[in-house]
């Protein structure tokens, strides 16, 4: 689309990114969020609204934070979190993100924790809208009580245990 070339391409690895900034869609067990992805920094713990304001003000001061930053459609599954755009290609699963949120002054801010697969790290990844970015927020939430309906609850079900 940058250089009006033309041909074949896989959709597979094609997302359409609307002009739209507030444009989310749920099609199934999908949802879909375009926001502008600022950046990524590594936290000490993997939770706390205190650790993503941290966060958010850290990735602002990052160099190369003079240009826009680029657009980026997120998918929610219980799969994981998809990030795709010009300048980022991620995949988190649900079981590696530990805790999410908007900022609490600023709700066009958010953020999510994630933890390394094989190591203690933790990094927090920031992304912002010209709108709240709220409803991202909840989805994220719905997508995890989806998960945890689907593979927690039934792989390790708990037993209430009265003792008399």
């Amino acid at each position: 689309m940058r250089t009006g070339a033309s041909g074949i391409f896989p959709a597979f690895y094609a997302v359409q990114v609307p002009k739209d900034q507030n444009y989310a869609r749920k099609d199934g067990r999908t949802e879909r969020f375009v926001a502008r992805f600022l950046g990524s920094v590594q936290v000490p713990v993997h939770t706390g609204n205190d650790v993503l304001c941290a966060a958010m003000r850290k990735v602002q001061t990052l160099p190369g934070n003079g240009q826009p930053p680029s657009a980026c459609v997120l998918e929610l599954s219980v799969k994981g979190v998809r990030m795709s755009g010009d300048q980022c290609f991620h995949f988190f699963h649900l079981k590696n993100i530990s805790f999410c949120g908007c900022h609490p002054k600023h709700s066009r801010y958010f953020g999510f924790i994630t933890k390394h697969p094989d190591h203690q790290r933790f990094a927090c990844h920031v992304l912002m809208s010209d709108s709240s970015l709220q409803p991202l927020a909840e989805a994220v939430g719905r997508a995890f009580r989806q998960y945890y309906k689907e593979h927690i609850g039934y792989s390790c079900p708990t037993e209430d245990i009265f003792i008399e």
